[in-house]
């Protein structure tokens, strides 16, 4: 149970970024539609987080560290623009138009899916 609501979570921070940055658009002609698009984003994003993230930060570390963490901001970027190429590759109608886009947009969803976990934790 606690996976969909990781997905609904993430879905809704993608949904946000969608709403508030420029250059992050999700198509669909209706509402449900969307909806069912960014929650398969969602899953791709956790899916590439959990795969891909954990090597970057191992293989960067000392960039890390060197930068005091702000190296995971390009990182999560970069995770965002993989995503977005991931879901054109599944013909989902999510797309990320650069690297700035995907900068501010990999903000928005930290920030987001933080304050939405934070109301829905129940140790």
């Amino acid at each position: 149970m606690r996976i969909f609501l990781k997905v609904a979570i993430t879905a809704a921070a993608l949904w946000v970024a969608t709403l508030l940055i420029a250059g992050i658009d999700v198509e669909g002609d209706s509402a449900g539609r969307r909806a069912l698009t960014l929650a398969a984003v969602a899953v791709i994003f956790g899916l590439v987080n959990a795969i891909i993230k954990p090597i970057v930060k191992t293989l960067g570390c000392a960039l890390y560290v060197l930068t005091l963490g702000l190296i995971g901001l390009v990182v999560n970027a970069l995770l965002l623009l993989l995503t977005s190429r991931i879901a054109e590759e599944f013909e989902l109608p999510f797309h990320v138009d650069g690297f700035w886009p995907a900068f501010a947009g990999a903000i928005v969803v930290a920030v987001v899916g933080w304050a939405l976990d934070l109301l829905v934790k129940d140790d």
